[in-house]
């Protein structure tokens, strides 16, 4: 498909939609707004839908990409009015598989043997079929049952058409749309870009796969499956299948009698492990990716899928995080506020009273309510928001990290109403902020960096040579500049004071010859007086003046 004719195909969507009424044509230019009413999306009804269902059913007839640009797009609950994010956090990926023939060509080409011979056995009718790829069951000949990842085929040209095309659509947002700025529409197209651009390369999943599973295996919080590289490729992704309890079939956990409550404070202490602990965190922990091991029902372990898309941070957010959680806990508007100017995340200039009033006047409401009904994700929205308004830029970890601790928490209380995570996450907060100044750890970060130290040792004494001749050579090069420039100012000088010499002597000159002839200082004398203001105003243009 043409770039055009799927423009077209957008704009009809658009205009079935009437999603022009998105717009404020208040703050159009006069051209623009002249085009849009006579323009025939006009003659469509309005659809008897909310703003956000329209917008919603939109993307989803638009079809893959723009449903998974939806399911992104709705995470940003900083950006987006609340009715619009709820409609398109209801966004699925319900999307017709694609032959079977091309997914065996693809599995065949990547791997570069006829599928008989790679498993001992290949389901073609696929298990389910998401927006970038589609999964089929399998065994190895060497007798484990796995699944087999296929990306779409030639989806990547589709994706990057699309993309461009939503690129100029985001400038039209940005440009004309009712506080477009604020929304940053080419910001979320950009980390969109990213973040679907990776999903398309399976080898990268499967890497972040064995990451995870090596940060966990010595424990029973979260399983995560065994990667097959021998029949892993950029196009296709084989793994070891699982067999559990999808973590929203609450009827088949009650009747195993899993220990709901257990599980739901797992789901929070997984969270936090991974962003503080490891600084690697599964960030697309919505339920369809996760599954719950029942065999033994009083001990309940998670097992996480698709880990395409993974958020870091670095060792000095890790640590701001932390103390800024902990000073909201703690209700410390005042050390939060700081946190965020020394931690970068606001300009150094903000006001940090100001700031902290604007704080204490978001969570103090939140506050009042039983703790039980306090929403960590959301109140981490309102602070982002507030920190908005003293020009925050979010960094796309950031938005990782609450789109990721949003699921969390819905999960969570989905499974135990009750769960308190303030209870579960300020204990373990604390404990990660006092092991990481404990002597234990400064001592094993200075061994971590010991060997990096010891290597640039022995250059030590060139470097603070260098530096110090460095300095000389600046040093004795602004003197030399500061004499060129006092060389410069005496002589500009100089030149003024010779031009004055000179204007003087011309009056003196002046003056002379008028007093050679008679009766000539009597016509100066009777000159209108227009002469005499020009006559002045023409020494003073002249008169000469220092710099």
């Amino acid at each position: 498909m043409s770039r055009i004719t799927r423009l077209v195909k957008i704009l009809r969507t658009v205009g079935r939609y009437r999603l022009d009424e998105l717009l404020d044509a208040d703050t159009l230019p006069a051209t623009l707004r002249f085009s849009l009413r006579i323009s025939p999306w006009r003659l469509n009804p309005v659809p008897d839908l909310s703003r956000g269902a329209r917008l919603r059913k939109a993307l989803e007839e638009l079809g893959p990409v723009f449903i998974k640009f939806g399911q992104m797009l709705s995470t940003r609950r900083d950006l987006l009015p609340e009715d619009i994010a709820d409609e398109l956090a209801k966004l699925q990926d319900d999307v017709p598989p694609f032959p079977e023939s091309q997914s065996v060509a693809i599995i065949e080409d990547a791997l570069g043997k006829p599928v008989a011979e790679l498993y001992a056995n290949f389901e073609a009718s696929p298990m389910a079929s998401a927006s970038v790829a589609q999964v089929h069951a399998a065994r190895l000949h060497s007798g484990e049952e796995v699944v087999v990842k296929v990306v779409r085929p030639d989806i990547e040209p589709v994706i990057r058409q699309d993309i461009a095309l939503m690129f100029t659509l985001a400038k039209l947002v940005n440009r004309y749309a009712p506080d477009g700025k604020r929304l940053r529409p080419l910001e979320v197209v950009r980390d969109y870009e990213l973040i679907i651009l990776d999903e398309l390369d399976l080898a990268r999943e499967a890497a972040n796969a064995s990451q995870l599973r090596r940060n966990f295996e010595d424990g029973k919080l979260v399983y995560v499956p065994q990667v097959y590289w021998d029949y892993t490729r950029r196009e296709v992704f084989t793994m070891e299948r699982i067999y559990g309890i999808p973590v929203t079939d609450m009827e088949v956990l009650r009747e195993k009698k899993v220990d709901l409550k257990l599980l739901a404070e797992r789901g929070v202490e997984i969270f936090f492990t991974q962003v503080l602990r490891d600084s690697f965190f599964h960030a697309d922990m919505h339920p369809g990716n996760i599954f719950v091991d029942a065999t033994d029902p009083a001990d309940p372990t998670y097992i996480a899928v698709d880990c395409a898309i993974i958020g870091a941070l670095s060792e000095s957010d890790q640590y701001y995080l932390a103390r800024n959680l902990l000073g909201i806990f703690q209700r410390d508007y005042r050390e939060v506020a700081q946190l965020h100017v020394e931690c970068g995340w606001v300009p150094a200039d903000t006001r940090v009273q100001d700031f902290e009033s604007a704080l204490r006047a978001v969570c103090e409401p939140v506050f009042e309510r039983p703790i039980s009904e306090i929403s960590f994700g959301q109140l981490l929205i309102y602070l982002f928001k507030t920190a908005r308004r003293f020009d925050m830029e979010v960094q796309p970890s950031l938005v990782l990290l609450q789109k990721t601790l949003l699921n969390i928490e819905g999960l969570g209380r989905q499974l135990y109403p009750d769960l308190n995570l303030w209870y579960t996450a300020q204990p373990f907060l604390e404990k990660w902020v006092a092991q990481r100044y404990s002597p234990q750890s400064v001592l094993k970060r200075l061994q971590r960096h010991a060997p990096s130290w010891l290597e640039q040792l022995p250059q030590l004494p060139d470097v603070v040579m260098d530096n110090l001749q460095s300095a000389r050579d600046l040093e004795q090069r602004f003197s030399i500049q500061q004499q060129k420039t006092q060389h410069l100012q005496d002589q500009a000088r100089e030149s003024v004071r010779r031009r004055r010499r000179y204007l003087i002597a011309a009056l003196a000159c002046g003056a002379a010859a008028i007093s050679a002839f008679p009766g000539a200082w009597q016509q100066v004398a009777q000159a209108p007086p227009v002469s005499w203001i020009l006559a002045g105003l023409a020494l003073a243009l002249l008169w000469p003046r220092e710099a």
